[in-house]
């Protein structure tokens, strides 16, 4: 095909575009000419078009996928700071981006440390890194997730909101010992820990270790029940470095010329 016969070029555009393969449709003429010039072989052109109507479709996935995520902006692996929160090891977490093994499993991370130590901005670096390897990923404020599960509830919808998170391979819960002692929150966030469990995988950030998990359930069967299905199969973080913005706020105040403070993150 020659992209100078302008009626065979109107028919392909045409039905490239009937077929949906927009890519192609773009880039057939440039493609064309450089075959006629090469003398490409029918084969290795019709490739070269199948090829790259592939890559922009795997990109444009991507780019679908990390918009419904809802990852904060800017949190990234390489923006993250793993010289300040040595107890995290990198080449761990870059395993874990792969997600080939514990997602397939419905396994779970879990991040614990204070207020303002990383831990959402490396839960959301992970979410992105997997998102962009292929896997679907929904990153969530536990209270507003909570929120919006009670509402299902109340309109006798909660199985179905629940089933609409399965597309997900991985649900990260931010913040979740901020959760209220309230038996309607508790029930909700217990019920899509159960559904999940060794299904599909949630990535959870916490500010308060396991023994305070009495603070969120009710009472401690419930407390015991959730914490045993979230670690069954759980690759564990403790982050416990001195909090980022305290840092910040530590730099700024010290001003140029003085030596750092000792804080870590």
């Amino acid at each position: 095909m020659s992209p100078s016969d302008p009626i065979d070029a109107a028919r392909l555009s045409l039905a490239l575009g009937d077929l949906r393969l927009p890519a192609i449709k773009l880039i057939w003429p440039e493609f064309a000419a450089r075959a006629d010039k090469e003398g490409w072989p029918a084969a290795r052109f019709l490739a070269a078009l199948t090829e790259h109507e592939m890559a922009e479709r795997a990109r444009r996935r991507i780019e679908r996928h990390l918009d419904e995520a809802r990852l904060p902006p800017g949190k990234t692996l390489e923006t993250f700071e793993f010289d300040a929160v040595p107890m995290v090891s990198k080449a761990q977490v870059m395993a874990l981006t792969a997600g080939d093994s514990w997602l397939e499993k419905g396994a779970n991370l879990i991040l614990f440390g204070p207020p303002g130590g990383g831990k959402s901005h490396l839960a959301a670096a992970i979410g992105c890194a997997l998102v962009e390897n292929g896997w679907r990923v929904l990153f969530a404020r536990t209270t507003d997730l909570v929120q919006k599960l009670q509402i299902a509830r109340r309109d006798l919808a909660l199985e179905s909101a629940i089933a609409k998170l399965d597309k997900y391979h991985l649900l990260i819960l931010d913040d979740f010992a901020y959760v209220n002692k309230d038996q309607a929150e508790t029930s909700v966030i217990f019920e899509l820990i159960g559904t999940r469990y060794e299904r599909r995988s949630l990535l959870i950030t916490a500010n308060q270790p396991f023994g305070e998990w009495g603070r969120i359930f009710p009472n401690q069967a419930m407390t015991l029940a959730a914490i045993d299905r979230l670690v069954h199969h759980a690759t564990i973080f403790e982050m416990n470095v001195e909090s980022y913005r305290r840092r910040a706020a530590l730099e700024r105040k010290r001003g140029p010329g003085r030596p750092p403070s000792r804080a870590t993150i």
